[in-house]
C-alpha cells in the first residue's frame, strides 16, 4: 500500500512532464513554421534582384538538400519513433521522454536548415522559383512531423 502512495505522485508528475513537453514541442513547431515563412519573405525583400550565377550551385544545394531529407528521416526513426514506442510501453521513463523531445528538436532544426538553403540560394542571386522547393520542403516536413502523444498500440 505504501508503494502505491509513492507511485501515484510520480505518475502524475510524469504525466505533467509529458503534457509540458508536448506543449513545448507544439510551440517550437509553430515557431519553426513562422521562421520558414520569414526566410521566404526576407529572401524576397533582400535578394529580389536576380544575378548571373553558376547553375551548378543549384545542383549542389539540391543534392545536399535531398541528403538532408534522408538524414531527417533517419533522425526521426532513431530518436523520435523508438522513444515513442518506449514511452507508450513505459510512460514514466524520463530518459525516453528526453530522447523523444531531443529527436523533435533535431528534426525541426534540420528542416529549418533545408529552408535556409532556399534563403542562401536567393541571396546568392537565384530566382524565387529555384528557392521555393527548399522553403516548401522544410515547411511541409515541420508541419507533417508535428508532435503527438505516444500511445500504446
Amino acid at each position: 500500500m505504501k508503494d502505491l502512495v509513492v507511485t501515484f505522485p510520480e505518475l502524475r508528475e510524469n504525466g505533467h512532464a509529458m503534457k509540458s513537453t508536448l506543449r513545448t514541442l507544439r510551440v517550437l513547431q509553430w515557431t519553426m513554421l513562422g521562421g520558414i515563412v520569414l526566410c521566404a519573405v526576407v529572401g524576397e525583400l533582400v535578394g529580389s534582384v536576380a544575378k548571373a550565377v553558376d547553375p551548378s550551385l543549384s545542383y549542389v544545394f539540391t543534392t545536399v538538400g535531398v541528403a538532408l531529407v534522408g538524414v531527417i528521416f533517419v533522425v526521426r526513426r532513431t530518436l523520435v519513433l523508438r522513444s515513442e514506442e518506449s514511452l507508450a510501453a513505459h510512460p514514466d521513463d524520463g530518459l525516453s521522454l528526453r530522447h523523444w523531445k531531443n529527436g523533435y528538436f533535431a528534426t525541426y532544426a534540420l528542416c529549418e536548415v533545408l529552408a535556409l538553403f532556399g534563403l542562401v540560394l536567393r541571396l546568392m542571386g537565384f530566382n524565387f522559383q529555384q528557392s521555393i522547393p527548399f522553403y516548401i520542403g522544410g515547411f511541409a516536413l515541420v508541419f507533417f512531423f508535428g508532435p503527438r502523444e505516444p500511445v500504446s498500440r
